[in-house]
């Protein structure tokens, strides 16, 4: 029975280790590819911007950031030729895994100034739009 126990023990650890190495591979992933912003800061600059929701289509229509376009990420390398480089870019999903991909496949294509809001949609509490039901 201790055997079983031990086993048990080096799985759940493993389990562990794989979600920590994981959290800090999209950490440094987004440290690297975009700058990290505040939602303070996010609604400062993103009159200036192009914001980009790269949620998929469904959920941009339930409810997204007002001024948002979306690219889903499942489409966003063919899509991405149509987010001109001369003009910042602020990125969004529910929270910043989407996003920080999305930044690596920009920075990697030569886009320079792009920032992610820092806790995602659900924490955005500015102005937002919902499709309306027809």
């Amino acid at each position: 029975m201790s055997g079983f126990l031990i086993w048990l023990n080096v799985i759940l650890v493993a389990i562990l280790l794989f979600f920590g190495v994981n959290w800090l591979f999209y950490y440094f992933m987004g440290k690297r590819s975009a700058t990290i912003i505040t939602e303070d800061e996010f609604k400062e600059g993103m009159r200036k911007a192009q914001v980009i929701d790269v949620r998929e289509k469904n959920e941009f229509d339930a409810g997204h950031i007002l001024g948002a376009r979306n690219i889903p990420y499942t489409t966003f390398a063919q899509s991405m030729v149509g987010i001109r480089k001369d003009v910042p870019i602020y990125l969004y999903d529910n929270t910043t895994t989407l996003s920080v991909r999305a930044a690596h496949k920009l920075r990697k294509n030569g886009y320079q100034d792009i920032f992610i809001l820092k806790k995602g949609y659900q924490e955005w509490s500015g102005k937002t739009k919902k499709k309306k039901v027809v």
